[in-house]
């Protein structure tokens, strides 16, 4: 790998990537050659501007050179579970829907996003597939260029007869959140019925190609490889095709390798799950903002993200919204 410098010039444009590197941003690529003084004057511009003379896709790289190609999008606030560990039994106070992101402020500021170098989306919420547009959503943000992935995480209490369509509409990965295989266990965790309909869902996605399944137990753990933008530590049952993960951001976070961001459905952008910085793409976006705008407000956000999120006992202590307003 070379990292152009001023002093660098290069003899013909390059896959590359903006990165931060002691207090300048500069493009990372593999070469082989160099010359030309064409490839130097935008290296220079990166030092000398990062933000507003930059690449689009230095608009996700933080001070501390992290790259955020993963974003998740909360759909709505709304579920029909109340899940103990998320959501009092009477619920909570939603945001009026006039303040809500409509479905094309969701396509217009993922688009932004993935032109900028983000490759994965996950929706999430509430619980996505009461969405009525869900399927109109997955359709167009499928057919976003550049992105790779379409996830969601869902309850599976709807999804098994919205799969086919969310997967000819280009749904190609799923989460679907079962605590428990005991159905009475399930109505108390959940405080709802549904159990049956959870199985329905995930055996609907096995029919439907959604391969591998990963299931959490307990014994025979095999320690495996995990990829280094994933947030668990992975392990797999001998026998089985499933694997379980254990995400341990509060005893070993893993913020080094974090490259999520998020976009809350009231249009906030957050930068950090535990932390309680957000900052609107909604009122810009419908105060007639211009991409490159919208680019800066994004950006300035990023660069502003820390090296770490707090402890457990000073996040105890810090004003940070409940989980069903800013998404799972």
């Amino acid at each position: 790998m070379v990292l152009f410098s001023k002093s660098v010039p290069a003899l013909r444009g390059l896959r590359s990537r903006a990165v931060s590197y002691e207090g300048g941003s500069y493009l990372l690529s593999s070469c082989k050659a160099a010359g030309s003084s064409d490839h130097y004057a935008t290296c220079a511009k990166l030092s000398e501007d990062p933000v507003k003379e930059s690449s689009p896709s230095d608009m996700l790289i933080d001070s501390f050179g992290r790259l955020h190609t993963y974003l998740r999008i909360s759909l709505t606030e709304r579920c029909n579970l109340r899940c103990q560990y998320c959501m009092p039994a009477e619920g909570v106070e939603l945001t009026p829907s006039s303040q809500l992101l409509s479905q094309s402020e969701i396509v217009s500021l993922a688009n932004l996003f993935v032109t900028s170098g983000v490759n994965k989306i996950r929706l999430t919420g509430g619980e996505p597939t009461i969405r009525k547009d869900i399927e109109d959503i997955c359709l167009q943000l499928s057919n976003l260029k550049g992105l790779k992935t379409l996830a969601m995480t869902t309850n599976g209490i709807t999804l098994a007869r919205k799969l086919p369509k969310l997967k000819e509409f280009g749904l190609n990965s799923i989460n679907i959140s079962l605590d428990t295989l005991v159905p009475a266990k399930f109505e108390f965790l959940t405080r709802r019925r549904g159990h049956e309909k959870v199985l329905e869902s995930i055996n609907a996605a096995v029919d439907l190609g959604y391969n591998p399944v990963k299931v959490a137990k307990y014994q025979g753990l095999q320690r495996i490889q995990d990829h280094p933008s994933e947030t668990a530590k992975n392990y797999r049952i001998d026998g089985h095709h499933g694997t379980v993960s254990f995400i341990t951001s509060m005893t070993e976070h893993f913020c080094a390798g974090c490259n999520r961001l998020r976009l809350l459905a009231d249009g906030n952008f957050k930068v950090c799950l535990f932390g309680p910085s957000e900052v609107s793409l909604r009122d810009p976006l419908r105060a007639g903002a211009e991409e490159d705008e919208l680019r800066e407000i994004i950006s300035a956000a990023v660069k502003r993200k820390k090296a770490a999120h707090a402890g457990m006992f000073d996040l105890a202590k810090t004003a940070n919204r409940p989980m069903i307003h800013i998404g799972g």
